[in-house]
């Protein structure tokens, strides 16, 4: 029977399943936003486990052009200081420092400059018309680095980028690839000035028995040959084939590997390309199951990308791993360390 009160109610129970959609889909968004959303205060987490066996510890510690730091200025150690000091004061972990300092490294060589591409200006040479600050921000080691570090906690998961892709994301670099080469002097510095034992995050025997940061100045003198072209048999300095670039790469880092690809492959420990790590060697062969086949060499990065010194047609470069090329070997080498069991 129908009463005032049921009467009243009516509208009501019509209403339920709209406010019953508007709550789900209130609960989706929050759920959503909380999910997705980077952090919202604006700080990363300090106790991410990450290890880059491609970089170099202080015990190789070199940048491009052959950079120590026994052979920074006072006002690289300077500016060096102030960002380390501007990551501390944010409570930011050692892997922070390694990406600015690379970044600082490449964009400026470590020099507060008032001077760069377009308006770009100061250590990280950020542009006040893309919103970075004014002049006398950008220029100002303290704010450059602020600024720097609260865009790169911006970026989800930048703690277990590798140290240029992290650089690169921030920086927006017509050279991706740039900041690769300071690794290693970053890591130096990192170790020294901001006194950080263990600056890669590698537990001790990671890469084997490759000697700590061997990979990293390995894949800094690689980088650093970029743009050189290829000639047939040569070593260097002017000119490389596939397997000179590499000798001379693991020279600089203190290692004697063999000549030629074919010889490399067997320089060291085998593992799958997939499970590969920076510095690593990976091989092309006419026959994936004949080492004696073998053709050509590169290095891996990280990132998948890899150097290479490909042929006549092009110079030393980086490219994308091909991973699905029928001719890659599904084994690669790690030089240095004890090879596999015959």
């Amino acid at each position: 029977m129908s009463t005032p009160f049921t009467r009243a109610l009516r509208p009501l129970r019509l209403l339920l399943p709209f406010v019953a959609i508007a709550l789900a889909l209130v609960l989706f968004l929050t759920v959503g936003f909380l999910a997705f959303s980077p952090n919202v205060t604006g700080r990363q987490s300090s106790g991410a486990e990450w290890c880059d066996t491609g970089i170099s510890t202080a015990t190789v510690g070199r940048g491009g052009g052959g950079a120590t730091i026994e052979t920074l200025s006072d006002e690289q150690r300077a500016n060096a200081t102030a960002i380390i000091s501007v990551a501390k004061e944010m409570e930011l972990p050692p892997r922070a420092w390694l990406v600015a300092l690379a970044t600082a490294m490449q964009e400026s060589t470590l020099r507060n400059i008032n001077y760069g591409d377009r308006d770009s200006l100061g250590l990280f040479q950020q542009r006040p018309s893309m919103g970075w600050g004014s002049p006398a921000q950008v220029t100002d080691p303290a704010y450059s680095s602020r600024i720097f570090y609260e865009r790169l906690l911006e970026v989800p998961d930048w703690e277990r980028m590798p140290v240029t892709v992290a650089a690169q994301t921030v920086q927006r670099s017509a050279f991706p690839d740039a900041y690769a080469k300071w690794e290693g002097l970053a890591a130096s510095i990192v170790s020294e000035i901001g006194d950080v034992a263990n600056p890669a995050g590698c537990e001790p025997g990671t890469t084997g028995a490759l000697p700590p940061g061997a990979a990293g100045a390995a894949i800094g003198f690689a980088l650093g040959e970029v743009g050189k072209p290829y000639v047939w048999g040569a070593t260097g300095p002017n000119a490389y084939d596939c397997s000179g670039l590499l000798m001379r790469a693991y020279e600089a880092a203190g290692m004697t590997i063999p000549r030629v690809s074919r010889d490399q492959y067997r320089s060291g420990g085998h593992l799958p390309v997939r499970e590969m790590q920076p510095g690593d060697f990976l091989f092309y062969a006419h026959d994936t199951s004949d080492p004696s086949t073998i053709y050509h060499v590169t290095m891996y990065i990280g990132d998948d990308k890899m150097v290479e010194a490909p042929n006549r047609d092009h110079p030393v470069r980086v490219q994308p791993v091909p991973w699905d090329f029928g001719d890659l070997v599904p084994l690669a080498t790690r030089p240095g360390t004890t090879p596999n069991p015959a």
